[in-house]
C-alpha cells in the first residue's frame, strides 16, 4: 500500500491539473478567442457546490454557484489565461474555438491520480447498494472507454452501466478496488460521507 498511497490526494499539494476531474463526469470547458478558458460543471447537490467551489479556491481558482437552464446548480470559473493548457488537451481536434464549449475528448495517456478522482467523486460519485458509481458525460460518448481505462489503469476498474443502470457510468465493486479507490481518494470532506466510498479495513479487503 506504500506505492498507492504515493498517488493519493494527499501525496502532493493542489494543483490546478487536479481540475480535470470534473471532466471525467459532465464537466465543460469553453474558450474565448484563444485568450481565455471557463470550466463549469453542473452539480446535483448544494453540498456538492459549496465543496467544489472550496477545491477550486485551494487551487487559485475562484468559482462561483449560479442557476444552470436546466434548473440544477453550476459551478463554473471566470474565463482564465491559466486554464488554457487544460482546455486544449481536451479539446478534440476540429472543436470550436468561439466561446461556446468545445468538444470534449479525454487526453492521450491520461492518468487518474488521487486528486483527480477526488474531484470526480465530489462533483457526481455517489454510492451505490453494490459499490461505489463514477458517473460519465452521457453527451460525450467518446470520453467513456477512455476513462474506463484510465480507471483500470489506475487499479480500480469497473463496470459499464447503462442508462437503464442509471448511468452512463462506471460502478467499483470488490472489497479491493474499494478499498484502492477509497485510499486514493482520501477522507471524505464535510457533508460528503454518505456519498463517498465506503471506508473497508484493511484486513477485510485483503481477505477479499
Amino acid at each position: 500500500m506504500e506505492q498507492l498511497s504515493f498517488f493519493s490526494a494527499e501525496a502532493s499539494g493542489p494543483r490546478i491539473d487536479d481540475l480535470a476531474g470534473v471532466l471525467c463526469g459532465h464537466g465543460r470547458l469553453a474558450v474565448f478567442g484563444r485568450t481565455a478558458a471557463r470550466l463549469s460543471v453542473p452539480i446535483g447537490d448544494r453540498w456538492r457546490a459549496r465543496v467544489l467551489v472550496g477545491e477550486f479556491a485551494l487551487r487559485g481558482v475562484r468559482a462561483e454557484v449560479v442557476a444552470a437552464e436546466d434548473g440544477r446548480l453550476l459551478v463554473r470559473t471566470a474565463f482564465r489565461a491559466d486554464l488554457l493548457p487544460m482546455s486544449a488537451a481536451w479539446e478534440r481536434a476540429g472543436g470550436s474555438g468561439g466561446p461556446e464549449a468545445s468538444e470534449k475528448a479525454v487526453p492521450p495517456g491520461f492518468h487518474l491520480d488521487g486528486a483527480v478522482l477526488r474531484l470526480w467523486a465530489l462533483a457526481s460519485g455517489w454510492r451505490a447498494e453494490k459499490g461505489y458509481v463514477l458517473p460519465l458525460d452521457e453527451e460525450a460518448p467518446e470520453t467513456h472507454e477512455p476513462l474506463a481505462a484510465a480507471l483500470r489503469g489506475s487499479g480500480i476498474g469497473g463496470k459499464a452501466l447503462g442508462p437503464r443502470a442509471g448511468g452512463p457510468a462506471i460502478r467499483v465493486s470488490g472489497r479491493r478496488r474499494l478499498a484502492t479507490l477509497g485510499e486514493l481518494v482520501g477522507k471524505a470532506p464535510p457533508e460528503a460521507e454518505l456519498a463517498w466510498p465506503e471506508e473497508i479495513p484493511a484486513r477485510r479487503a485483503e481477505a477479499s
